[in-house]
C-alpha cells in the first residue's frame, strides 16, 4: 500500500487518523461478512479475494498500533488461505468492535487468537497478570529500534515481562525501525503516550510516503533521502516534540550521557540513558511521565477532602449538603446534582486546600501543569470568565495614556478593559464580508500602518500593546508569528494579548498549534536563536536602513523582519477552557510568555486581586485541572476526532443532492479574500486539495480558517440566521450560538461524535424536503415569494459600518494623525444623566444632526447580537454609515441600546468638560 494514497488523497482522514482506519476496518468487515455468507449459500468457495485486498490495504496502518498485532492478523491470514470463510469473519468482527468498543484496553481475551478465550494470552502477559488490563488506564509506548524486523516480537515480550503488580498504569508496545516510522506512528496512532528512541537508527519508512517525506524536508528540515549520522536520535526527538509535544521522550544511547544530557539541543527528551543500563529504569520512568501528566493537584485533593469528615463553622451552608439533603422542599436539588458536589464545596483554604488569590499549594502546581501543557511560563486559573482574563490582561499591563492598537470587533471585555486601565484604544478595522454580514480579521497592512503613523507622528513610544482575536466567532486565524515578527521589527518591545477564547483546543493539533499565540512565541523564540536571524536582519537594514523610515512605502509591502538582539518575546493568551475543552462554564486561563514579566508581577497581583473574586468556585478549579489531564493524555486524538466531525459535515452538506441545493458550508475562498490566501487554498474538500496543501496553507497564509467552525448559509433556503438557530433549537433539539443575517455557526469539538453528524444532516434533509413540498405545493406564486425572500436576505444586505473617529474632546492630542481616543473619560461622562440625551432611531433631528451637527457623541457602547460587537463606544462620532445600519437592522438583542428612548448621546455642551 502506498501510505500516500490513504493519508494523502484522504485530507479528512488525515484530521482523523481514528476514523480512517475504523472506516477501513468496516469496510473489511462487510467484505468478510459478505465472503461468509456467500460460502453459506453455496456461491462463493473463492471469493476471498476481495477481503485479502481490504486487508492488505488495512495491513500498512495497523504496524503503527499494538492492536490487534502481529498474532492475530496472522492468524487472520491463516484463516483466509484456508478458505476459512466463517472463521476469518467471525474474527475480523470480533477485532472491529473491540477497536470499535475499546474493549481491547481492559479485556485480555480481545487479544487471543482463539474463539473462547479465557485466562493469559500467550503475547500479552506474564505470568500472574490475569485481568490486571480492568484495573488499570492503558496507554501505548513507541518504541523506536534499529533492531531487525525478526527481532520485534522478542522484544516486545521483553518488555511486558517488566510489568509489575505494582504498576498503576499498564502499556502495549509498539515499535518502528526506522525516523520515518517512528513519525508516522506518532501522527497516526493517538493512543501513544511515551516515546522510547534508540539512536542510530535509519531514516527512510519501508513503506511509501512521498508526501510525509515532503512534509519533513519542507517544513522541519530533515534530509530523508540518506541514512543520517547516530545523532538521528536527538534530531527525532525534536520531531516528535513539534508533532505532539505532551509525549515523554526518551532516549538510549552509547554516547557520553551526561554531556547530551546538558545539551540545549536535546531538551525535548525527558530522560537520557546509557544503552546498556538495566531496562527497568525505562519502564518505570515511562509510568512515572503518564503518572505525572495524569495527577490532578488541586482535584485529587478535593475529591480526598469530600471524603472527610468535616463540621463547617463558616459562612457556606451548602457546604456538605445537610442544609439540601435534609430538606423537604430543595431535596430533588441534591438528588439532581448529587452529593459529592456539596461535600466539595468549602469556603477553607486550610487542611489541604488552597487559596486561588495566592497560591502555594496544589492550585500553584495544577497552574504549572498547564503551563507545561500550552507551553507557557505561568498560566493564572480564572474562575469567572474569559471576559475577566483579558481585564485582567489590560490593568496588569496597560495604563493611563498608553496606546493599544486593537481590533475594533473584538469582545466587548476588551473595550471594558481600556476603560478600566485607562489605555487609548487606536482602533483597526478587519475585513468585511459584507455578503454575510460578518467582517474577517485584520489585515497585517493595517496593523502595520496603525505603528508605522505612530512613529510619524512621535507617539510610537506610547503604543503598549496590540490587542487581536485568534481565533474570530466565525474562524479567522492569524499567521501569528508573522504578526508578531513583523510588529516587533516597527516597535521591539511590544506586548500582544491574542484572545483565544475559542482556540484553546488549537494546543494539541500539530497543524494549528504554530498559530496559537504561545506556538509563535515559541516559534519567534527558536528563530532569535539561530545566529541566521541575525543576518537576515543585518540584510534588511542593508536594504531598508536600520531605522525603518515609517513613510517609506516598502515597509507594508514587504515581510519585516525584528532585531533579533533588541526585540522581546512578551506575550499574553486567554482562553476559554469551557469553550473547547471538558472544564465548566467559565473556566479560563490567562497564559504568559513575557520576557519582562517580572516588571509587572506586582501589578498583575493586583490585577488578580481586583477582578477575581474572593469565593471562587472548587469545582470550576477542578474542572481546569481535569481539563488539562484530559488534553494531556488524549487531547491530540479528540483534537483529531473534533476535525473529523467538521470535515464530514462540510462533505455531507456539499454532497447531498437535495440538502447542498438549499444550504452550503462556507469555504477559505468565500471567508477570506484571495490576497490574503498566497497559497491558493480554497477548501478542505476542493479537487485536488491533499494535506500537504492544507499544512501549506496553515502554514504561510496571512489568514486561515479553523476547521472545526462551519459558516452554514441558511439565507438560500429562506431562513434568516436567527429564524433558523430558534428553529433547529425548538424543534429539533440542535443547539447553536452565532447567526448572521442569512448563515448559522456550525462548531464541532470534543465532545462531538459522527452520530451528532447524522443527526445535523438528517435534520437537513427534512428541512429541505420540507421546502421542496412547500414550494409544488403553492406554484409559481410561493415559488416567487421564496425567491424574494432568498433575495432579500442573500442580496439586499446592509453595508457594515467601520470606525468613523473619536470626538476631539476625547482625544489627547486632536491634531494628532493617529486616531486613538480616551474612551475612558467618554465612558464615565456618561455617568451624569444630566449631562445625556437620547434621540430616537427613526427621528427626523437625528437626521438634521447627522447633516448640519452638532456631532453626534455616543455615550456608552452599542453592541447588536449579531454581529457582536461594538457599531458605537464612548467618545465616537456616530456618523451616517451606522445609522443607516443600525436602522437595517433586525436582531431583537441590542445592548447598550434603548429602543423606547433612542440612541444615548453625550451633550455636545459637556464634551471634553
Amino acid at each position: 500500500m502506498s501510505t500516500e494514497t490513504h493519508e494523502g488523497h484522504q485530507l479528512d482522514h488525515l484530521f482523523s487518523i481514528s476514523a480512517a482506519r475504523l472506516d477501513r476496518w468496516r469496510d473489511l468487515n462487510a467484505k468478510a461478512q459478505t465472503w461468509a455468507a456467500e460460502v453459506r449459500s453455496g456461491k462463493g468457495a473463492g471469493g476471498s479475494g476481495a477481503v485479502q485486498d481490504a486487508l492488505s490495504d488495512l495491513r500498512p496502518m495497523e504496524s503503527y498500533f499494538a492492536y490487534p498485532g502481529v498474532q492475530l492478523l496472522r492468524t487472520l491470514d491463516d484463516r483466509i488461505a484456508d478458505g476459512d470463510a466463517m472463521g476469518a469473519a467471525r474474527l475480523v468482527l470480533r477485532m472491529s468492535n473491540a477497536l470499535l468498543s475499546g474493549s481491547y484496553r481492559y479485556d485480555e481475551g480481545e487479544w487471543e487468537a482463539a474463539e473462547e478465550s479465557a485466562g493469559e494470552g500467550p503475547d500479552r502477559t506474564p505470568p500472574g497478570m490475569a485481568g490486571s488490563l480492568a484495573r488499570r488506564p492503558y496507554f501505548e509506548a513507541l518504541f523506536v529500534s534499529p533492531a531487525p524486523p525478526a527481532r520485534a516480537a522478542a522484544i516486545c515480550r521483553e518488555i511486558r515481562e517488566l510489568r509489575r503488580h505494582d504498576d498503576t498504569l499498564i502499556y502495549e508496545p509498539v515499535m518502528a525501525g526506522s525516523v520515518e516510522d517512528a513519525l508516522l506512528a506518532t501522527i497516526l496512532n493517538g493512543k501513544l503516550e511515551a516515546v522510547v528512541i534508540y539512536d542510530g537508527i535509519p531514516v527512510p519508512s519501508k513503506h511509501d510516503a512521498s508526501l510525509l517525506r515532503d512534509y519533513l524536508s519542507v517544513y522541519q528540515h530533515l534530509d530523508t533521502t540518506v541514512d543520517s549520522p547516530r545523532e538521528i536520535g536527538v534530531k527525532l526527538a525534536r520531531l516528535i516534540a513539534n508533532i505532539r509535544p505532551e509525549l515523554d521522550i526518551y532516549l538510549l544511547t552509547d554516547r557520553k550521557v551526561e554531556q547530551l544530557a546538558g545539551d540545549p539541543s536535546a531538551s525535548a527528551i525527558r530522560r537520557v540513558f546509557y544503552e546498556v543500563e538495566e531496562p527497568m529504569e525505562v519502564h518505570l520512568n515511562i509510568l512515572e511521565g503518564v503518572r505525572d501528566r495524569q495527577s490532578t493537584p488541586h482535584f485529587d485533593n478535593l475529591k480526598q477532602y469530600a471524603a472527610k469528615p468535616i463540621s463547617t463553622f463558616h459562612a457556606l451552608p451548602i457546604a456538605r449538603g445537610k442544609s439540601i439533603i435534609k430538606s423537604n422542599w430543595i431535596r430533588d436539588f441534591g438528588e439532581f446534582y448529587g452529593l459529592n458536589l456539596f461535600l466539595a464545596e468549602t469556603s477553607a483554604t486550610t487542611g489541604g486546600l488552597d487559596s486561588m488569590l495566592e497560591p502555594t499549594g496544589n492550585i500553584k502546581v495544577a497552574q504549572e501543569k498547564f503551563a507545561r501543557a500550552v507551553g507557557a511560563d505561568h498560566v493564572f486559573f480564572v474562575t469567572n470568565g474569559t471576559s475577566t482574563s483579558n481585564k485582567m490582561v489590560y490593568q496588569a499591563v496597560t495604563k493611563p495614556g498608553d496606546i493599544v492598537i486593537v481590533d475594533r470587533n473584538c469582545h466587548k471585555s476588551h473595550h471594558y478593559g481600556m476603560v478600566l486601565s485607562g489605555a487609548q484604544p487606536l482602533y483597526v478595522e478587519a475585513f468585511p464580508m459584507t455578503e454575510y454580514s460578518m467582517y474577517g480579521a485584520v489585515p497585517l497592512r493595517t496593523v502595520k500602518q496603525a505603528l508605522l503613523d505612530l512613529k510619524a507622528a512621535g507617539r510610537l513610544d506610547k503604543a503598549a500593546m496590540v490587542t487581536l482575536t485568534n481565533c474570530t466567532f466565525d474562524g479567522h486565524i492569524y499567521n501569528t508569528r508573522r504578526v508578531m515578527a513583523e510588529c516587533l521589527a516597527i516597535k521591539p518591545d511590544l506586548i500582544f494579548l491574542w484572545d483565544e477564547a475559542w482556540f484553546g483546543f488549537a494546543r494539541w493539533s500539530p497543524f494549528l498549534r504554530m498559530r496559537t499565540a504561545m506556538g509563535a512565541a515559541a516559534a519567534l523564540r527558536e528563530w532569535r536563536d539561530d545566529p541566521k536571524a541575525q543576518e537576515a536582519w543585518e540584510a534588511q537594514c542593508r536594504e531598508l536602513g536600520e531605522d525603518l523610515d515609517p513613510k517609506d512605502p516598502r515597509l507594508l509591502d514587504r515581510e519585516l523582519t525584528p532585531n533579533p538582539k533588541t526585540m522581546r518575546i512578551r506575550v499574553y493568551e486567554t482562553d476559554s477552557v469551557h469553550k473547547s475543552m471538558s472544564s465548566l462554564r467559565q473556566g479560563s486561563i490567562v497564559a504568559v510568555r513575557d520576557e519582562d514579566y517580572e516588571h509587572h508581577v506586582s501589578a498583575f497581583r493586583e490585577a488578580v486581586f481586583i477582578h477575581a473574586s474572593t469565593s471562587p468556585n472548587a469545582q470550576i478549579i477542578a474542572s481546569l485541572d481535569v481539563a488539562r489531564r484530559q488534553m494531556e493524555l488524549e487531547g491530540y486524538e479528540l483534537v483529531m476526532r473534533a476535525i473529523e466531525v467538521a470535515l464530514a459535515i462540510r462533505r455531507e452538506v456539499s454532497n447531498h443532492p437535495l440538502i447542498s441545493r438549499y444550504f452550503s458550508v462556507l469555504g477559505a475562498d468565500k471567508m477570506i479574500p484571495e490576497e490574503f490566501r498566497a497559497s491558493g487554498f480554497a477548501d478542505f474538500l476542493a479537487p485536488g486539495t491533499n494535506w500537504l496543501t492544507a499544512a501549506k496553507a496553515l502554514k504561510d497564509d496571512e489568514f486561515c480558517l479553523d476547521p472545526t467552525r462551519l459558516t452554514l448559509v441558511c439565507g438560500t433556503a429562506g431562513y434568516d440566521g436567527t429564524a433558523f438557530k430558534n428553529l433547529l433549537a425548538s424543534r429539533y433539539n440542535i443547539q447553536l450560538n452565532k447567526t448572521s443575517r442569512n448563515s448559522v455557526l456550525l462548531q464541532s469539538n470534543i465532545n462531538n461524535t459522527r452520530s451528532d453528524v447524522a443527526s445535523l444532516i438528517k435534520v437537513l434533509l427534512e428541512i429541505s424536503e420540507e421546502i421542496e413540498t412547500r414550494l409544488r405545493e403553492t406554484g409559481e406564486a410561493g415559488r416567487a415569494a421564496f425567491a424574494e425572500k432568498v433575495r432579500s436576505l442573500m442580496e439586499d444586505v446592509p453595508d457594515l459600518p467601520n470606525f468613523s473617529q473619536f470626538h476631539d474632546g476625547y482625544r489627547d492630542d486632536p491634531g494628532s494623525i493617529t486616531p486613538e481616543g480616551n474612551v475612558r473619560a467618554a465612558f464615565f461622562a456618561a455617568y451624569n444623566e444630566e449631562d445625556c440625551e437620547y434621540l430616537p432611531l427613526a427621528s427626523p433631528e437625528l437626521d438634521q444632526r447627522l447633516e448640519a451637527g452638532p456631532a453626534l457623541v455616543s455615550a456608552n457602547f452599542v453592541i447588536p447580537y449579531p454581529p457582536g460587537f461594538p457599531i458605537m463606544v464612548p467618545g465616537q462620532i456616530i456618523d451616517a454609515h451606522t445609522v443607516g445600519f443600525m436602522r437595517k437592522l433586525d436582531v431583537k438583542e441590542i445592548h447598550g441600546y434603548n429602543a423606547s428612548r433612542g440612541i444615548k448621546l453625550i451633550k455636545p455642551s459637556v464634551i471634553g468638560k
